[in-house]
């Protein structure tokens, strides 16, 4: 028996990237998942991947940071697979700049897609974890958020991004405490992985061998187990 057999999760982000490989090795764990991304085509091809090599997943292109569209995220899996259980919540954008020369539509689109982006799945996933706990149906649900180093720790040129992902590591902490009552647990990574959106920094510029310990396929681990 596969670690995640008969779970059903839901992924943001899943497109590319880290979130596409918690997609794919959940898939390959047992777990039915949804697929979500911005980019309809993208997720469309992840899911595709997936049940190309025997696992089930559907795509879902709703914008997660959007009221509406993260209920019919939430509402999707539970349709497609009558329930939900594990919640990965990782889009997110980068419009880095240095804080003199930033915009107000740089900071509110990092905020919007990486905090708000957080909060709105997870606010509707626990509305349905709570219901099902009010209705003594028995509740094991997980939810995991993406934080980084750069709101832990800092780093020049990201302060849209990193106030952003120290919301998301505070958010995880209450979030945590509040819905433990209904029988779900919500934790926090802070990955640090060589993707389309980090290939053009630091890390994009290391030794072939470098490059491949930062491939994204090494942090979905985490997430699974």
């Amino acid at each position: 028996m596969a670690s995640l057999d008969g779970r059903v999760v839901i992924v943001t982000g899943a497109a590319r990237g880290i979130g596409r490989e918690h997609a794919r090795l959940m898939a390959a764990e047992g777990a039915r998942v949804v697929v979500n991304d911005l980019d309809a085509d993208e997720a469309a091809a992840t899911a595709a991947e997936i049940r190309d090599a025997g696992g089930e997943a559907i795509a879902n292109g709703d914008d997660c940071s959007d009221w509406d569209g993260g209920q019919r995220l939430i509402g999707e899996a539970v349709e497609a697979y009558g329930d939900l259980d594990v919640l990965v919540n990782n889009a997110g954008i980068l419009r880095d700049r240095s804080l003199v020369n930033m915009s107000i539509e740089e900071w509110d689109d990092v905020i919007r897609v990486h905090l708000r982006g957080h909060f709105v799945p997870t606010r509707w996933a626990a509305a349905h974890w709570r219901t099902r706990f009010k209705a003594g149906r028995p509740v094991a649900a997980s939810v995991v958020h993406t934080s980084s180093t750069s709101g832990l720790l800092g780093n020049p040129g990201q302060t849209n991004y990193g106030a952003a992902k120290a919301g998301i590591a505070g958010f995880t902490i209450i979030a945590a405490r509040e819905l433990r009552r209904y029988g779900i647990t919500v934790n926090a990574i802070a990955p640090g992985a060589l993707t389309r959106l980090t290939e053009d920094l630091g890390m994009g510029k290391g030794s072939e061998e470098d490059k491949a310990r930062m491939h994204p396929r090494w942090i979905a681990p985490i997430v699974t187990w």
